[in-house]
C-alpha cells in the first residue's frame, strides 16, 4: 500500500514537471509541453489504476490552486480554459494506456507504445477536441484542425513511453506496475 502510494505521488510529480518543458504556447491558448508523456507514462509504468491515480492526485493539485500547468497555471479556471477537455481526459489517457500495456499479448515496449498512441493520443484527442471546440466556440472539424501541431510531438512522446518503459523492464522489472 505504502509503495503504491509512494510511486502515485511520485507520477503526480512527473507530470507536473513534464508541464513546464518545452513550455510553447499556441495562438488558441493550448501549450505544447511534455505533460502528456507523463500521463502516458502514468498508465505504461504504474498500470491503468494507479496511473489514473497518479493523474487524479495531478489535477487535484492544479484544481486547488498549485501552478503544475504550463505558464504557472493553476486553479479552478484551468477547468473553464481551452485546455479543459484535455485535462478532463487526462485520467482517462492514463487509465486507457494502462490497461492496453497490463493486457496486450505482445513485448512489453510495444505494448506500451500502443497504449501510449491509444490513451495518450486517441483518448485525449477524443475529449481535447471537444472540449476546445467548447470552449473556442468552434465546430468538430475546426477544433481537430487545430490540434494537428500536436500531432508530430505527440508520436515522438509515443515513442518515448514505449523506449522508457521497455528501459525500466529491462534494467528493473520489479518497478514495471503494470506487468506485475
Amino acid at each position: 500500500m505504502e509503495r503504491n502510494l509512494s510511486h502515485i505521488a511520485l507520477f503526480a510529480a512527473l507530470i507536473a514537471v513534464l508541464g513546464f518543458v518545452p513550455q510553447i504556447m499556441l495562438p488558441f491558448g493550448v501549450p505544447i509541453t511534455a505533460q502528456s508523456l507523463g500521463i502516458m507514462l502514468c498508465g505504461t509504468v504504474l498500470g491503468a489504476k494507479r496511473g489514473a491515480l497518479a493523474v487524479l492526485l495531478f489535477l487535484l493539485l492544479v484544481a486547488i490552486g498549485l501552478p503544475l500547468l504550463s505558464g504557472g497555471r493553476g486553479g479552478l479556471g484551468v477547468f473553464a480554459s481551452p485546455t479543459a477537455g484535455f485535462l478532463i481526459g487526462f485520467p482517462v489517457a492514463a487509465f486507457v494506456a494502462g490497461l492496453v500495456t497490463e493486457k496486450a499479448p505482445m513485448a512489453v515496449g510495444w505494448a506500451a507504445g500502443l497504449g501510449s498512441f491509444l490513451g495518450g493520443v486517441i483518448t485525449l484527442y477524443a475529449f481535447g477536441i471537444p472540449g476546445l471546440a467548447l470552449m473556442l466556440d468552434k465546430s468538430l472539424p475546426e477544433a481537430a484542425l487545430m490540434i494537428t501541431a500536436f500531432l508530430p510531438g505527440d508520436m515522438i512522446k509515443v515513442a518515448l513511453a514505449g523506449l522508457v518503459t521497455h528501459s525500466l523492464a529491462r534494467m528493473r522489472p520489479g518497478a514495471l506496475l503494470s506487468r506485475n
